[in-house]
């Protein structure tokens, strides 16, 4: 075949470095972009702090927003209690006017003078506690080597899951130890405190909590049978079918039942940070003022601006300096330029989400209404890879806590009206309908759609077993509580 010269016309999408850049600094959370502007400072001379942008005017209502140095702990659902009036202004909890000056009434300091922020990061571990002990018993060395391996295998909640004949594993080539030197040296650990570590199971870290106890302890056999026994059937033969079955009187079932209740089931969580709040830096703050619902983007990264004395010497620097400074020039400019658009499309589209889901500011989980990327793409003007990008990962600061952005969001199921009730909020029905069932008997998934349906939610059984499951919450046969 003879070759030839053939030209052709095509269409091609071509993410150009600006645009993957725009793209790239979209998607990051707060915390990913304040390193990522860092480390664009620190390496292009043409980008300096602006810190006259510090004292930038505060739009008029907005709460105080915490210094990044002591950010916002996430929180659930702060308040479901339903606003009395659309007029009524939402004042901010005192923890959120937290300043990095510490002055005034709401340093959030402790009474002892310690920053909170500070007992954070300096609360013990619970690994950093028992290796504490475990550097005071008079061990070999050979075992003191076995019982760090158990402790660094014991998990934050206080229990060893790990198989012994696996940390053998991890022992070899250095220590050749057989499963039951290891189960010697756990006995020892678990005589640590807290009371209950590094138990392989709940019936052993009860068992381990109630050996501890004198033998004076008032129900401490009947406890020690009940542990050994019939535990996990409780829930469901009650006190009555309890005292049957151990053949022991009423009264001293129920003395063996409160001791049984008093013991800890998560011993780690008494050490350390285990239950802690997790930290979040917010990215924009909601809030209401004189009955209308406004926003503000929350971070401190457009304190960004162009180096001027840089910038100066490019007339007055050689060919390739200034070739140099020219293209650092250009990637500041770019950068800021990306920056507020970041900061545009957030705003676009928190917005958006405060006007679609005002109900859900107001009254909580149940007042969702259906909402997808789309609904808010066509309106905003974006496309939904781009409204994707901009909430992934972000959080608003509002009146109930700091939330993030895809809450906002849940798909929908037709109602008897013609409208449509959101997954979330047919979710929330189902828990409050689970919380105030009989105890004694349960709704099954049945009942719990017959009373949707009758509501005005028609919902099957089988999707109201799978917003249950999603809840964690179990079967009904699995809720019987007989006490």
């Amino acid at each position: 075949m003879k070759p030839r010269l053939q030209t052709s016309l095509g269409q091609q999408l071509v993410l150009t470095p600006q645009l993957r850049q725009a793209l790239h600094l979209l998607q990051l959370s707060s915390l990913e972009l304040e390193a990522e502007i860092t480390t664009a400072v620190e390496s292009n001379p043409l980008l300096d702090w602006d810190e006259a942008e510090s004292a930038a005017e505060v739009p008029e209502g907005m709460p105080d927003i915490p210094a990044p140095e002591a950010p916002v702990p996430a929180a659930e659902d702060a308040s479901d209690t339903p606003r009395d009036s659309d007029e009524a202004d939402w004042e901010p909890p005192d923890s959120w006017s937290t300043t990095s000056s510490g002055s005034g009434s709401g340093s959030g300091s402790d009474e002892d003078g310690l920053d909170p922020m500070d007992r954070l990061v300096h609360t013990e571990s619970l690994h950093d506690h028992l290796s504490w002990q475990l550097r005071l018993t008079r061990l070999s060395a050979r075992d003191m080597q076995i019982g760090a391996a158990l402790i660094d295998a014991i998990e934050d909640d206080g229990y060893l899951r790990e198989p012994l004949d696996e940390i053998a594993q991890t022992l070899r080539p250095e220590i050749d130890a057989t499963p039951a030197e290891i189960l010697t040296v756990l006995r020892q650990i678990q005589r640590f405190d807290p009371l209950g570590v590094g138990a392989r199971d709940l019936r052993e870290c009860l068992t381990l909590q109630i050996d501890a106890l004198s033998d004076d302890t008032p129900g401490k056999a009947l406890a020690q049978r009940i542990v050994a026994g019939p535990l996990e059937r409780l829930p469901k033969i009650g006190a009555d079918g309890l005292a049957h079955e151990l053949s022991a009187p009423a009264d001293e079932v129920a003395v063996a039942l409160q001791l049984v209740r008093s013991l800890d089931p998560r011993p780690g969580s008494q050490v350390g940070g285990m239950s802690a709040d997790t930290y979040i830096t917010p990215d924009c703050v909601i809030w209401r003022h004189q009955g209308i619902w406004r926003a503000a983007l929350a971070g401190s990264h457009t304190r960004l601006t162009i180096h001027r004395g840089y910038e100066s010497m490019i007339q007055r620097a050689s060919s390739s300096d200034a070739s140099y400074l020219r293209g650092r020039l250009q990637e500041a400019r770019w950068l800021l330029k990306h920056l507020e658009a970041r900061g545009d499309t957030l705003l676009k589209v928190v917005r958006c989400l405060i006007r679609q889901q005002s109900g859900y500011l107001e009254f909580g989980e149940q007042a969702l209404r259906p909402l997808t990327l789309r609904e808010v793409a066509a309106e905003v003007g974006l496309h939904e890879s781009t409204v994707s990008r901009a909430i992934a990962r972000k959080y608003a600061m509002t009146p109930r806590g700091t939330l993030p952005l895809r809450s906002f969001f849940a798909s929908g199921v037709g109602s008897d009206e013609g409208g449509e009730t959101s997954s979330t909020a047919i979710q929330s029905m189902i828990k409050r309908l689970i919380e105030a069932e009989n105890p004694r008997k349960p709704l099954s998934d049945a009942k719990l759609a017959d009373t949707l349906k009758a509501s005005g939610v028609p919902v099957a059984r089988r999707t109201v077993a799978k917003y249950r499951e999603a809840m964690n919450i179990p079967a009904s046969h699995e809720r019987v509580r007989m006490a």
